[in-house]
């Protein structure tokens, strides 16, 4: 009998979708049980007995009312196997619930930013938790850069005893397709406002692009490399983040109106993209660690022309991490948004929770 782990997985959305269809065809050699799955924040299946459900006809499978959280770690901590919680949501008071569910023993595996990004009051509990049970171990890859190698080699530096001098980026796929197309090494006519529509209609953006252009999201990506790298950043709002929606338009009551009246600020950013371009320079929203001089940032930055981050393409991240042993930074680059990236990334936590867990 090869070894085997109990999955509970909340969330069916595009990243829980996603995250389904790669585990039905995962080349793990470890045997992974679904006990329980959270359709929505209603519906659920699970069997008391704890026998494994089947997930390959999820959509047509008949539901019955999800467990609350209290309930939900009592089943999980009962159950004859070591478990793992995959939590492919951004709620917040599923989050909050973090310690509890490590200190019953119970894995976590999610790209859940909230959890690691808000007070530095629960981040601690998280991590103290962790540690008080062999079993419950709490892996977050995704919650920055997607599927990309971010978090795991950055812990390895700090573990490993190296010095984080910087960390610089483009976090936001959203914000990189945006300046990658309205600042580039070519003279352009094309208008900020402009851009943001497209980037709305691609699908790039959230429903309300100010979710992105409020530079919330770089800011809660930061607040969790500058924690690893050992910055005791409070929460995302306690640092300089630079807001692309203009004062004026920060109280519109629609996004509809948001963007209709965006055309009328172009002139503000087109003025910073002048000034840049005039010295061979772009324009690029980036996320900034300094452990130099003790500080974080989130801020529109210029790049030279024959700068790594000048010449991105699409909605591509890219972090450079500057280190005692990497005095030329360690450059990691890919795609950083989508449900299948994000998935994989949240899977290939999952595995690797379940070979140091699985009995």
């Amino acid at each position: 009998m090869g070894k085997s782990v109990n999955l509970a997985i909340i969330g069916s959305g595009v990243v829980g979708s996603a995250y389904i269809n790669q585990l039905i065809n995962s080349k793990s050699k470890i045997t992974f049980n679904v006990i329980y799955f959270a359709k929505n924040s209603k519906d659920a299946i699970y069997n008391q007995d704890y026998k494994p459900i089947n997930l390959s006809n999820w959509k047509s499978q008949s539901y019955k009312p999800i467990l609350n959280l209290d309930e939900l770690i009592k089943y999980l901590h009962n159950s004859p196997k070591p478990t793992i919680l995959i939590d492919n949501t951004s709620n917040e008071i599923i989050a909050n619930n973090y310690p509890n569910f490590l200190k019953a023993g119970i894995s976590i595996a999610t790209p859940n930013k909230k959890a690691f990004s808000s007070s530095l009051k629960l981040w601690d509990e998280i991590f103290e938790a962790a540690e008080q049970d062999e079993n419950g171990l709490v892996y977050h890859e995704s919650s920055v850069g997607a599927g990309l190698p971010i978090i795991g080699p950055l812990k390895d530096l700090v573990e490993t005893g190296d010095k984080v001098e910087t960390i610089e980026g483009i976090f936001s796929g959203t914000l990189s397709y945006i300046f990658n197309e309205y600042s580039t090494t070519e003279e352009s006519n094309v208008k900020f406002s402009d851009i943001v529509k497209k980037a709305k209609k691609l699908g790039y953006t959230e429903p309300d692009p100010r979710d992105d252009l409020n530079g919330l999201d770089v800011a809660r990506k930061v607040t969790i490399l500058a924690r690893i790298s050992g910055f005791k950043v409070e929460n995302p709002t306690s640092f300089p983040v630079e807001s692309l929606i203009p004062k004026q338009l920060e109280n519109v009551q629609t996004s509809e109106e948001f963007l209709e009246k965006l055309s009328q600020y172009d002139d503000q950013i087109q003025k910073l993209k002048d000034e840049a371009f005039a010295k061979n320079q772009v324009l690029r929203f980036i996320g900034k660690v300094d452990n130099l001089n003790n500080k974080v940032s989130v801020e529109i930055g210029k790049y030279s022309f024959d700068h790594p981050f000048a010449s991105l393409k699409g909605s591509d991240n890219v972090i450079a991490i500057k280190t005692n042993r990497y005095p030329n930074p360690l450059i990691i680059q890919g795609a950083g948004a989508g449900s299948e990236v994000t998935a994989h990334g949240v899977l290939a936590d999952t595995i690797k929770i379940a070979e140091r867990i699985a009995k």
